[in-house]
């Protein structure tokens, strides 16, 4: 074989490797994705057993009597027992929970006592009007307390950086029921420039007819933008209260991450290359700090979709956490139990999404 041949023949050799190499990557990359999700869904179902089995044990060892919820506590003795074996709760503590996971599996999570609807109805009702607070306040607290954050970190020690404090102090110390009243009191007693409690007024109720239960985007959907003024004024105070509590935590961590990265060589390197302070701070240290505000974010976002109680309670806002409230004020465990049920998958969820969000952020975290 001549020298044109055998250069040849080495050429295709390493071609052969090269494309065995890319194959046996590619399988790797995908065994390694299968493996990922397995683990993924394994955990999500462990997780889900869990949540299941502890909501189900604390409510069953409360001190709070389900039987007479239903029956009343004038029942005699004999409608009592009726009652708790059409309930179940004369079989064993195991035998009721695997009861009841059947049920949970099957979509069913009972009747609620209270309104006599069953409870992922109920859910699906109340559990719009939470989310809707939640994200306005969650989006005011980000737009907000993000930058502020940021320059006081960039500003420590000066004006800014002490009113940024001081603003995030008052946010943690004042209680928000009390922070509600006054607000009531202010904008919309003496200023009128909001509406006052409850989510809509008496005269737009039913009018709208719902699709996402979402009532400014269905609203805006059906093009009635009387009803998302409407709706928006009665929304606009208690969101702003919970995204001033909201941006009071999110700035403090922020300026916390920051303060920290100020202080790394690269920031040092960055300006003595010429990049300005501002450059630095946006440009090099903000994106360091983003997979560390994700998590802040996520569980700021996650603790008001468990319903802000003391909010709802003052503002009449039909949403999740005045409903949990509600049904254990009143034994209603069913209630209770799929609320509970929905809190969790909340935070599965958050977490879930802001996994996603840290591969966006953080290149070096998707071949993780």
């Amino acid at each position: 074989m001549g020298v044109a041949g055998e250069a040849v023949s080495s050429l295709d050799g390493v071609a052969a490797r090269d494309e065995a190499a890319t194959r046996s990557n590619g399988a790797a990359r995908l065994s390694k994705a299968i493996v990922r999700a397995l683990s993924l869904v394994g955990s999500l179902l462990l997780t889900f057993l869990g949540l299941t089995a502890v909501s189900f044990f604390i409510g069953r060892f409360m001190a709070v009597d389900p039987v007479l919820a239903v029956v009343g506590d004038r029942a005699t003795r004999d409608v009592y027992d009726k009652a708790r074996i059409a309930m179940g709760l004369d079989r064993s503590i195991p035998e009721q929970y695997v009861i009841y996971l059947k049920k949970v599996l099957a979509g069913d999570l009972g009747n609620s006592v209270i309104t006599s609807h069953p409870v992922l109805a109920d859910l699906m009702h109340f559990f719009p009007a939470t989310f809707e607070l939640a994200t306005i306040a969650t989006l005011i607290g980000v737009a907000v307390g993000v930058p502020a954050g940021v320059m006081a970190a960039a500003k420590q020690g000066r004006g800014l950086d002490h009113v940024v404090r001081i603003v995030g102090l008052f946010g943690y110390s004042m209680p928000i029921f009390w922070l509600g009243l006054v607000g009531l009191f202010v904008f919309y007693g003496k200023l009128g420039w909001v509406l006052g409690p409850g989510r809509i007024d008496v005269f737009y109720e039913d009018v709208l007819a719902p699709r996402t239960g979402v009532i400014l985007i269905d609203s805006a959907l059906a093009g009635e933008w009387d009803i998302f003024r409407n709706a928006f004024g009665h929304l606009i105070l208690p969101a702003s209260l919970l995204g001033y509590l909201s941006l009071a935590y999110i700035a403090r961590m922020t300026r916390s991450f920051m303060i920290d990265q100020l202080r790394q060589e690269y920031v040092t390197t960055a300006l003595i290359k010429g990049r300005s302070f501002q450059g630095a701070v946006w440009r090099h240290a903000f994106p360091n700090i983003m997979v560390a505000l994700i998590t802040v974010v996520g569980l700021s976002y996650a603790s008001l979709l468990e319903g802000a109680v003391l909010t709802e309670t003052v503002f009449a806002w039909p949403g999740l956490g005045l409903y949990i409230t509600r049904s254990l004020f009143n034994g209603d465990m069913n209630a209770v139990l799929g609320g509970t049920l929905v809190v969790g998958a909340v935070f599965i969820g958050v977490n879930l999404f802001c996994d996603f969000l840290y591969k966006l952020a953080d290149p070096r975290l998707r071949e993780a």
